[in-house]
């Protein structure tokens, strides 16, 4: 089985959730720029970046302020969402089942693939950091979606696109694939990358199916 990470990986979503996160930081006192929020949180799950900022900060964050961020970003997500560049033919070249499993919520999940086209790539086999233990770079979410689906660690690769999912992928004994595609800093994601465990980084979605073929060694 193949697992795509959603945002960043198939959807373009990080530059929508980034400007969410800074000017929800911004109403409550916390200046943070889209590119720093970016940078320190990639690839995390909202409730962590949340309580990661309330230890920094020393400060609460208020009741409905995980709800606000859910709702504008969602509201923007159907507004302005596109699919990554060559998704639909990296979707369509890989053959077996495939998943989508994300630091998301499961509905922004399901609305970004289907407002993309993507979901009908997916079925059913959709899964929510949110729903996990531990979120990335915790192998929990791939765990997860692995004996869900029935397979083995092992046979499963993850393409990702942030070093806490590669770590995370790695940690559960899964083939990582870094994809620096949808970044700003290619240079540097591939690093990132490289460092947590990717076995290869690529920057174009078309070149996923010989990657894995390569990988598998076919």
């Amino acid at each position: 089985m193949v697992i795509f990470d959603c945002n960043g990986v198939l959807v373009d979503s990080e530059s929508i959730a980034s400007a969410v996160l800074a000017e929800a930081f911004a109403s409550v006192g916390l200046a943070m720029t889209p590119a720093f929020v970016a940078r320190r949180f990639h690839g995390r799950r909202a409730a962590d970046i949340f309580a990661t900022v309330e230890a920094a900060t020393g400060k609460k964050l208020p009741s409905d302020f995980a709800a606000d961020v859910a709702e504008q970003t969602l509201r923007r997500v159907r507004a302005d969402l596109r699919p990554v560049p060559h998704a639909i033919r990296a979707l369509t070249w890989v053959r077996g089942p495939k998943a989508a499993a994300s630091s998301s919520p499961l509905d922004r999940i399901r609305t970004s693939l289907d407002i993309t086209g993507l979901l009908g790539f997916f079925a059913q086999r959709l899964f929510s950091a949110c729903d996990m233990p531990r979120g990335k770079p915790a192998p929990d979410l791939f765990l997860h979606a692995a004996a869900h689906e029935g397979f083995e660690p092992k046979k499963c690769i993850v393409v990702e696109d942030s070093a806490v999912g590669v770590s995370a992928a790695a940690a559960a004994g899964m083939m990582p694939i870094g994809f620096v595609g949808g970044s700003d800093t290619p240079g540097r994601l591939a690093r990132e990358l490289a460092g947590a465990g990717a076995r290869a980084v690529i920057a174009d979605l078309r070149a996923l199916h010989t990657t894995i073929l390569d990988l598998r060694g076919w």
